[in-house]
C-alpha cells in the first residue's frame, strides 16, 4: 500500500461521497475509485460499502479509520519536522567585499545563513565553494572558471566602474585617457588584474604595474597622485570615501562594469541552499544594459 492510498481512504470516509472526495483531492473520480479498490486488495478487506445512492464505510473499514488517520498524521508530523531540520541547517557564505542589501533579513525566512568570517579574494572564495568549504559565495567569475570548478552562478550586483583623479575637473574621461593598476601580488588581486589587462586591451587605457597592493584604499588615493591621468577604481573601493583633494569622475567609450555573482555547486541538492539561490537571484541589474557598457568576454552575463 501507498500513503497516498491512505489519504484517499480518509477524504471518502470524511465525504462518504467519491465525486467530492476526488473533488477535494483533485483527482478524477475513477483514478480515486481504483486506488481505493486497490488498497482493499492490499489489505485483504472492503473499506466501503457502495451503490449508486450511497457509499457507507463497512465494519471493517470503521475499525481501521482510526489507525489510518494515525499513520497519515504521524507521516504529516514528519514532514514538518524535516522541513524543520532543514530550516536549521545552516548555509554558509563567503564574500569578497560586496553583499546584497539586507541580505540576512531576506533570508531568514528560508534558512539560517552564517556569513563566513574570512573575506577573501574571489578565486579563493569560488574554490571553497568547489571544496565544500562554503555552500555559496558572491565573487567574480568567468565561464572557464565556472566550468573548471563544476559551479552555477547567478547574477545579484554590478558596480560601474569610475576613475579617481586630482583637480577639479569632473566631467566623464574617455577609457584611453586613464590609467589601470595592476599588482604583481597575483595571488590577491589575480581577478581584478585579469579585467584590467583585458579592460586596456580593449579600452586602450594605460596599464600602470604596482607592487604594493595599492588597487584599493590609502595606496590608490598615493597612485592617482601622482599619476598626470585618472586612474580607474577596482569594486573594493566603489564605496571608499573619497579626500578632499581627490574627484570622481565617469568613464566612457566603454563604460567598463564589474559583475557580481553568488555561485553554488552544480551538484547542490540541500532545499535550505536552493532557497537561497531563489530568493536572492532575479533581474539583472540595469548597470549591465547600457549600450556602452564593457563587460570581459568569458564574463558569463556577456550579452
Amino acid at each position: 500500500m501507498e500513503l497516498r492510498q491512505l489519504r484517499y481512504f480518509l477524504a471518502v470516509a470524511e465525504e462518504l461521497n467519491y465525486g467530492r472526495a476526488a473533488k477535494k483531492l483533485l483527482i478524477a473520480g475513477p483514478s480515486l475509485s481504483q486506488q481505493i479498490k486497490s488498497l482493499e486488495r492490499d489489505l485483504g478487506v472492503r473499506l466501503f460499502d457502495r451503490d449508486r445512492r450511497s457509499v457507507a464505510l463497512t465494519a471493517a473499514g470503521a475499525s481501521l479509520l482510526p489507525y489510518v488517520r494515525d499513520v497519515v498524521e504521524r507521516a504529516e508530523n514528519l514532514r514538518r519536522r524535516a522541513a524543520g531540520v532543514v530550516a536549521l541547517e545552516p548555509v554558509r557564505l563567503g564574500y569578497v567585499n560586496w553583499l546584497p542589501p539586507d541580505l540576512l533579513g531576506r533570508t531568514s525566512t528560508v534558512a539560517q545563513v552564517l556569513l563566513d568570517t574570512w573575506v577573501a579574494p574571489s578565486h579563493t572564495q569560488a574554490q571553497r565553494v568547489a571544496e565544500g568549504g562554503l555552500d555559496l559565495a558572491v565573487c567574480w567569475l568567468q565561464t572557464h572558471d565556472l566550468a573548471r570548478l563544476e559551479l552555477n552562478a547567478a547574477l545579484i550586483g554590478a558596480d560601474r566602474l569610475h576613475a579617481v583623479s586630482a583637480g577639479r575637473t569632473t566631467g566623464a574621461i574617455q577609457a584611453c585617457d586613464t590609467d589601470i593598476l595592476v599588482d604583481d601580488d597575483a595571488a590577491m588581486w589575480s581577478s581584478w588584474n585579469t579585467f584590467a589587462e583585458e579592460f586596456a586591451r580593449a579600452s586602450g587605457a594605460r596599464i600602470v604595474s604596482i607592487s604594493d597592493s595599492g588597487i584599493t584604499g590609502p595606496a590608490f588615493f598615493e597612485h592617482v597622485r601622482r599619476s598626470r591621468r585618472p586612474v580607474i577604481n577596482s569594486p573594493k573601493g566603489q564605496t571608499t570615501p573619497m579626500p578632499q583633494d581627490l574627484i570622481r569622475r565617469p568613464v566612457i567609450a566603454p563604460e567598463p562594469c564589474w559583475t557580481w555573482s553568488l555561485v553554488w555547486r552544480l551538484s547542490e541538492s540541500r532545499p535550505g541552499v536552493l532557497a537561497v539561490v531563489d530568493l536572492l537571484t532575479g533581474d539583472r541589474p540595469a548597470a549591465i544594459h547600457a549600450a556602452d557598457t564593457w563587460l570581459p568576454a568569458a564574463d558569463p552575463f556577456h550579452q
